[in-house]
């Protein structure tokens, strides 16, 4: 599916200027619209498309026509799509994927054609041991968001033992990774992983194996599948028996908002949530319920503020030629200068945001939806967590197997 989003009327596509003598920049999007990510990817295209058009759809001298493709979550899909926004539209800047494998092959291509790339994914090494020069994260890596979260589970929490159930691919993996070292360093010790097929309905056959002497449950899955797992998770008795926490991911607005009292209690951590409390937050949130008559997800926010970015950038290199290199260095600034409802950012140089966290807790709001509540934070979390780079960088990378269980 291809839907051109009406932020410029262009009478004549073929030509670069229009008649008016303004240049029109085109923009690319791609995401999972349908399968089991849509919610996640349709609120990744929503957020795109009103960081544009809050700018006026113009940035600077130039118009903007972002043109959005449904990649639906499959590897084949979304290559053939983002050639087709190459090739085809001439897209300056890339925006949206999700699945971390999926990430990984674009960012190859983006390196490639020298494009833009500002990625919604959480794959570790795509900013780690093989960062891609043109890839900007919006989001944050899968470990980066566990690591606070083990932090607060072992010291704050007190648990010692705790079992693991994930989704098995490298955003599973990768977060189970990241909660486990973490955790282990403080102390405690995760005695069980359980890993899950991406395509799975029912998640009996996994919850029925989770050991019952642990003290919670740590847990990561995205889309329709957090929400299963959610529901099976307290169908299956252990709601109240096994607290559960979890990647922030998994129990996002995007999440959430399809679930009831199964979903209270849940602990996790993420970079931001609609709840938070600044003015960039309030006034995102305002024009953002104005337009779509919904609250606003993580995925919403991270792309807008991926928009903005770019909408700055093109200021900034108007008549300054056509070098994609130069506009990369434009979109690393204003990701650092823009004002931003998650709170101060800092890009290191793998292209990844270091950038506050929180813990949140899913409670019921006054309305009775329910919200994710800060109940904690973490100033400017690195996706290093507290280790020197150069030392992290000589470990494994976190996976299936590593770190490994303890004899």
């Amino acid at each position: 599916m291809t839907l051109i989003v009406a932020v410029a009327v262009i009478l004549q596509t073929m030509l670069p200027i229009s008649a008016a003598g303004q240049e029109t920049v085109r923009i690319g999007f791609t995401g999972p619209l349908s399968g089991v990510l849509a919610p996640s990817g349709k609120d990744m295209s929503e957020g795109f498309q009103l960081g544009f058009e809050q700018a006026g759809n113009q940035c600077g001298r130039r118009k903007v026509e972002l043109i959005v493709e449904d990649n639906e979550g499959n590897p084949n899909m979304a290559l053939s799509k983002v050639r087709k926004l190459i090739e085809r539209d001439h897209i300056k800047v890339l925006g949206g994927v999700q699945w971390s494998h999926i990430a990984y092959a674009v960012a190859g291509v983006a390196d490639k054609e020298r494009l833009p790339f500002l990625v919604m994914s959480t794959p570790d090494d795509i900013t780690k041991r093989k960062p891609a020069k043109f890839t900007i994260r919006v989001s944050a890596a899968a470990s980066q968001i566990m690591h606070p979260l083990a932090d607060y589970s072992r010291k704050t929490l007190g648990f010692k033992r705790m079992a693991a159930i994930a989704l098995d691919n490298a955003f599973g993996h990768e977060s189970i990774g990241g909660f486990q070292k973490v955790f282990e360093d403080g102390g405690g010790e995760v005695v069980q992983k359980l890993w899950v097929p991406i395509n799975a309905l029912d998640f009996a056959p996994y919850l029925s194996q989770i050991r019952r002497d642990v003290d919670a449950v740590v847990s990561t899955f995205a889309g329709g599948g957090a929400q299963r797992f959610i529901k099976q998770y307290a169908e299956y008795g252990l709601k109240g028996r096994l607290p559960l926490v979890a990647s922030g991911v998994q129990q996002d607005e995007a999440v959430i908002r399809a679930l009831g009292d199964e979903a209270v209690g849940i602990i996790g951590s993420l970079y931001w949530s609609p709840t938070i409390e600044n003015a960039a937050t309030a006034a995102f949130v305002k024009n953002f319920v104005a337009k779509y008559d919904k609250t606003p997800s993580v995925y919403h926010m991270s792309l807008y503020s991926g928009a903005r970015w770019v909408c700055e950038a093109l200021k900034a290199t108007e008549g300054k030629g056509d070098d994609p290199e130069q506009l990369l260095a434009a979109i690393r600034r204003a990701a650092e200068t823009v004002e931003d409802p998650r709170g101060p950012i800092k890009l290191d140089e793998y292209g990844n945001p270091t950038q506050n966290f929180y813990i949140f807790r899913v409670e019921k709001g006054k309305d009775g939806k329910l919200l994710n509540r800060a109940i904690h934070s973490y100033p400017m979390v690195s996706q290093f967590w507290t280790y020197r780079p150069a030392d992290f960088l000589k470990l494994p990378a976190y996976s299936r197997d590593y770190p490994p269980m303890k004899p």
